[in-house]
C-alpha cells in the first residue's frame, strides 16, 4: 500500500501533467460524450456499459449505463466487474517487459528456451526462423488468426495446453514474415512468464502489477468475487439476449481472461500514460517508464488505416502497426495513439491512449464482441474539438538555447562569421560564407531587421523551430544541431513566413 500511495503522490506532482489536458474544457464536452455512449449502449443492444476518461493522472469522469444482469437489474456502477478480453494482453506484455528489465529474459531469446515443448516443432519451411519472444508479442510468430477459436480457450487446463505444445501446431506463415493476430501466441507468453518467474501467470501479474497499482478488485478467476458485483455477459441473437457461459481461469488467461472495474482500470491507464514524456524524475511504478514506452514499438508491418468512429471515412489515414499488445497509430488530429479492443463471449471493450496529451478513454460492455471503439474515438475527437487536449511544450535544452542564440547573431550581422565557432564542420561545406551573406542580404532587404529574441519551440533536445517578427513581415526558421560534444549547428533554414 505504501508503494501505491507513493505512486499516487508522484502522479500528483508530475511536471507538465496539469497542462496536458484542460479540465474545464473536458467538463464542457462531457454531456456530448455521455450521449455518444448512451446511444451506443441502446443501439448496440448492450445490457450494461461503463466508460471512463483519464486525464492529468486521474479518473476525471466515469459513467455507467444499463444493468449488470437481466434478472435482478442491478445498475452498472464504476465498481461493476467486467471481463476486458484482449485488453488483458497489455498486462501480459508488460509482465514480459518487467522480466526483461530484471535480466531474466531477452525479447530476442527463442521462445523454446523457456517452453521446452516447442523444441521439436516442425516449421513451415526449411529456412524459417525459430520463434522469438518478440514475435509472440507482435503477433508475427507465424500462427493463424484465431479469434473465433481462441476466445473459447480461456479455461483450458495447463496439462492439456502442455500436451498441445508437445504435439505442435500448424503454421500459417513463416515466423517473422507477417502480422497475424494470435491468442495462442499470447497463451505461450503466459507460459513463458510462469516458467521464468516460477509462479503461475495470474499470480505473477497480480503480485507484480495489480497489487502495486492498487487494483484490488481485478483478477483472473471471476468466481473469487461476489456475483452481485459482476456484470454478466450476454449475446444478442435472434432479437433477444442470451446468457454466455462464465469461463474459469486457465492456460489461455494471458490472452484475455482479466476481470476488472472502471475504478481499477483507470489506475492502469493513468500508470501507462505517466510514462510520457521521458524525464529525469525518479521511478515509482511497478515497471519503469521506459519499459512502458516500449509498448509503442511497432512490429514493422505498417499499414495505412482508417480511424475508428464517425470521423473515420473523412479523416486523414493513420500510419498504424501492432506494437507490444497495443495498436500504435500516428493520427493527424490526436498524435501518437495506443489502442486495443477486446472481444469475448459476453463482453466487449476498447481503450485508446493519447500519449501526447496524457489522456485515455476506455469502455467496457457486457455484450459479445461489442467493443465500443467507435464512441471511444468519437469521444477523443470531441475532446480535441473542445480544445481540451493541449500538447505540453518540450523543454528547451541549454545546447539548443545556445545554438538558437547563435542563429540570431548570424541574422543580425548578415554573416555567419560572428558564430563561426558554433558551426558544425559540414555547415560551410553545404553553403559557403559568400552564399550565406547573399541569402541574408536578400532576406533583410525584404523584411528588414528582426526581433531574434522570440522563443524557440523545441522539436527535440537538438532541434527547434521559431518565428521572428520583423520590420516588414516575419521570418520562419528551423535549427538542427549536430550529434557532437559541442552540438554545433549542422543546419539552419530561414525563410519569409507567408500570411
Amino acid at each position: 500500500m505504501r508503494r501505491f500511495l507513493s505512486w499516487l503522490l508522484l502522479m500528483a506532482l508530475l511536471p507538465g501533467m496539469a497542462s496536458a489536458a484542460d479540465a474545464q474544457k473536458i467538463d464542457a464536452a462531457i454531456p456530448e460524450i455521455d450521449r455518444l455512449f448512451a446511444d451506443f449502449q441502446v443501439d448496440s443492444h448492450t445490457p450494461g456499459l461503463v466508460y471512463g476518461i483519464v486525464a492529468n493522472g486521474r479518473l476525471v469522469h466515469v459513467k455507467g449505463f444499463g444493468v449488470q444482469d437481466l434478472v435482478h437489474n442491478r445498475p452498472v456502477t464504476p465498481d461493476s466487474l467486467f471481463r476486458i478480453a484482449s485488453m488483458t494482453k497489455a498486462f501480459t506484455a508488460l509482465s514480459i517487459l518487467k522480466l526483461r528489465e530484471e535480466g531474466k529474459l531477452s525479447l530476442d531469446d527463442l521462445a523454446e528456451a523457456y517452453v521446452p515443448e516447442m523444441r521439436g516443432w516442425t516449421y513451415p519451411t526449411k529456412d524459417s526462423a525459430r520463434i522469438r519472444i518478440r514475435d509472440l508479442l507482435t503477433h508475427s510468430a507465424g500462427f493463424v488468426d484465431d479469434n473465433p477459436w481462441g476466445d473459447r480457450q480461456t479455461p483450458m487446463p495447463e496439462a492439456e495446453f502442455t500436451k498441445m505444445l508437445s504435439v505442435g501446431v500448424p503454421f500459417s506463415t513463416a515466423p517473422g514474415s507477417r502480422y497475424e493476430y494470435s491468442n495462442f501466441g499470447y497463451a505461450l507468453l503466459g507460459r513463458i512468464i510462469a516458467n521464468v518467474s516460477g509462479v503461475p501467470y495470474r499470480r505473477y501479474v497480480e503480485r507484480s502489477l495489480l497489487t502495486p497499482l492498487g487494483m484490488a478488485s481485478s483478477g483472473y478467476e471471476v468466481s473469487e468475487w461476489p456475483l452481485e458485483r459482476r456484470a454478466l455477459g450476454y449475446r444478442w441473437e435472434d432479437g433477444r439476449w442470451k446468457s454466455e457461459p462464465t469461463m474459469a481461469d486457465g492456460a489461455f488467461g494471458a490472452m484475455g481472461g482479466l476481470q476488472t472495474s472502471a475504478t481499477d482500470y483507470a489506475r492502469w491507464v493513468a500508470f501507462l500514460l505517466a510514462a510520457w514524456p521521458a524525464r529525469d524524475e525518479g521511478e515509482a511504478g511497478p515497471v519503469s517508464r521506459s519499459a512502458v514506452r516500449m509498448l509503442a514499438e511497432g512490429s514493422n508491418f505498417v499499414t495505412v488505416a482508417q480511424r475508428n468512429g464517425k470521423s473515420g471515412p473523412t479523416a486523414c489515414r493513420q500510419a498504424a502497426a501492432y506494437g507490444f499488445a497495443m495498436r500504435i497509430a500516428q493520427d493527424c488530429d490526436l498524435g501518437l495513439t495506443l489502442a486495443h479492443g477486446g472481444g469475448y463471449p459476453g463482453y466487449g471493450s476498447h481503450v485508446m491512449l493519447m500519449a501526447d496529451y496524457g489522456v485515455g478513454i476506455f469502455v467496457f460492455t457486457s455484450r459479445t464482441y461489442n467493443g465500443g471503439a467507435g464512441p471511444a474515438w468519437d469521444a477523443a475527437l470531441a475532446l480535441k474539438q473542445a480544445g481540451a487536449l493541449i500538447a505540453p511544450n518540450m523543454p528547451v535544452t541549454t545546447l539548443l538555447a545556445d545554438g538558437y542564440a547563435a542563429a540570431g547573431r548570424i541574422y543580425s550581422a548578415g554573416s555567419v562569421g560572428p558564430a563561426r565557432d558554433r558551426l558544425a564542420m559540414n555547415f560551410l561545406m553545404d553553403s559557403d560564407m559568400d552564399s550565406w551573406a547573399k541569402k541574408l542580404a536578400t532576406l533583410k532587404g525584404e523584411v528588414g531587421a528582426c526581433r531574434t529574441d522570440a522563443p524557440v519551440t523545441a522539436t527535440g533536445n537538438l532541434s527547434g523551430s521559431f518565428t521572428w517578427s520583423c520590420a516588414r513581415g516575419r521570418v520562419a526558421g528551423t535549427i538542427l544541431l549536430a550529434p557532437t560534444a559541442m552540438a554545433q549547428i549542422q543546419e539552419l533554414k530561414l525563410a519569409i513566413k507567408l500570411p
